[in-house]
């Protein structure tokens, strides 16, 4: 009897090799690959078996209609703003997290805003009919057009989808689902890749949303090869600490929207409440009379997002001082901090550096690269900023300061917030018209002006 042949497969770019590597040699990600069972190759067709002529499906672009209505609406405005605008009819949507943020939950309460029109056949291989059940009853779902169904066959479940058509689909999750003619175990790549794919032509086939939640490994990323994400047309991630209420959703890939846009979230006892007013969330309980705070504006998608930014500078105990940073890039901390010594003349060598982005947000975008030095700098010099100041602009190795992108809806959002100044870059001043906002703008072009207002 032959021995099963074993092959390698990385799981993040999907390569396969006959032995281990410890460097993947196409997407060259380290310590990447997986033991698996090889399947055997399909037969190809034979000379003699006639080839299908499919030239009759081919269509002109002009002669397929365009359905105005060809997106559901979730229900809850902060996920339909990640997804475009609403669920698109026959997409396959990724929703991936670490356990306990909150997938299940949210999926749970979009059945009951749904199943006021709509029939939703919700699969589960992880819990029970009666688990699930005592859950919607915690959340308050009660609709009676919501379907449960407990499997972990995937060919089984595609074709329970095609039977019944339903108009909407979730499947919780992707890793307990398994092929049994794969001889792999659930879970594995080909496992999760294959399954994922058969939901895919299952949800084009029959035009009907499906929804897979997938779990993370340790490193955040979701489980399984990174030919997975692209196999369906949109991937969201839940973000955030599970010892804190707020939840962050992120779209990392949508063919139907942007990317850029987030939705924010509240975990409370009857599930997830959405955060019409994420700047107010991020900003609340901020410290009275402390230096070393400043708050920063941030482009979210076309949502501006104001956040508080905290810097410590403490005598350092250690030959070599520490530089920690929470929220906010540690490469570009370490260039800001090389900017504020060499053209500011401000010694940090002998300072302990920290720097936190409250809330759990993450400040990835230039126009923080200001606020975070004049939070350095109000720390290190203990002089406090005006708690109705708000900053924004990119640093150049220079010393100056750069434009920024959507400048106005910047200012609106922080004139909205109550704030009363507005440091902004020189450059980006000259497009707008300071009298049409009532907040004091003041334009600077480098860093020893934005220190300057600093009293």
């Amino acid at each position: 009897m032959a021995k099963s042949r074993y092959i390698y497969t990385c799981n993040q770019c999907g390569y396969e090799s006959s032995k281990w590597n410890g460097k993947c040699p196409s997407c060259g990600a380290w310590n990447s690959f997986e033991e698996d069972v090889a399947e055997k190759p399909s037969s190809n067709r034979s000379a003699s078996q006639d080839i299908p002529d499919i030239s009759g499906n081919i269509l002109e672009l002009a002669d397929i209609g365009a359905d105005i209505d060809v997106r559901y609406d979730t229900g809850i405005g902060e996920l339909n703003r990640v997804l475009g605008g609403g669920l698109v009819k026959g997409s396959l949507v990724l929703l991936g997290g670490e356990p306990g943020i909150g997938k299940s939950t949210i999926l749970l309460q979009i059945c009951q805003y749904l199943g006021e029109d709509h029939s939703i056949l919700y699969v589960s291989g992880e819990e029970s009919a009666r688990q699930i059940k005592l859950r919607a009853d915690r959340l308050g779902v009660d609709t009676e057009n919501l379907y449960l169904l407990t499997s972990t066959d995937a060919e089984a479940i595609a074709s329970t989808i095609a039977n019944s058509a339903p108009d909407i689909a979730i499947i919780d999750s992707i890793q307990t689902m398994s092929i049994s003619r794969i001889s792999s175990s659930p879970a594995s790549l080909t496992q999760v890749r294959e399954c994922t794919n058969l939901f895919m032509h299952t949800a084009k086939d029959q035009e009907i949303p499906i929804i897979i939640v997938g779990h993370v490994n340790k490193d955040g990323a979701i489980a399984g090869p990174k030919v997975m994400e692209h196999i369906v047309d949109a991937v969201l991630y839940f973000e955030g600490e599970r010892h804190q209420s707020y939840r962050l959703l992120r779209a990392v890939k949508n063919r139907f929207g942007s990317t850029n846009e987030i939705g924010v979230f509240e975990m409370i006892d009857k599930g997830l409440r959405e955060v019409a007013n994420p700047s107010q969330m991020l900003l609340a309980g901020r410290p009275h009379n402390v230096s070393g705070c400043c708050v920063a504006c941030v482009m979210e998608g076309s949502r501006p997002i104001l956040a508080e930014v905290q810097a410590l500078a403490a005598k350092t105990s250690y030959s070599a001082p520490r530089r920690m940073a929470t929220g906010f890039d540690f490469n570009r901390l370490s260039i800001i901090i090389a900017v504020l010594e060499k053209r500011l003349g401000i010694f940090m060598g002998t300072l302990d550096v920290y720097l936190n982005i409250v809330g759990g947000f993450k400040l990835d975008e230039p126009a923080g690269d200001l606020p975070v030095a004049m939070a350095l700098y109000s720390g290190i010099m203990d002089k406090q900023i005006d708690e109705q100041l708000i900053a924004f602009g990119e640093i150049g190795l220079g010393g100056e300061i750069r434009s920024v992108s959507h400048i106005t809806q910047r200012i609106r959002e922080a004139e909205r917030m109550g704030f009363k100044t507005c440091i902004i870059p020189k450059q980006s001043a000259a497009s707008i018209d300071p009298n049409e906002y009532n907040i004091e703008i003041i334009p600077v072009s480098t860093l020893k002006q934005a220190f300057s207002v600093i009293k």
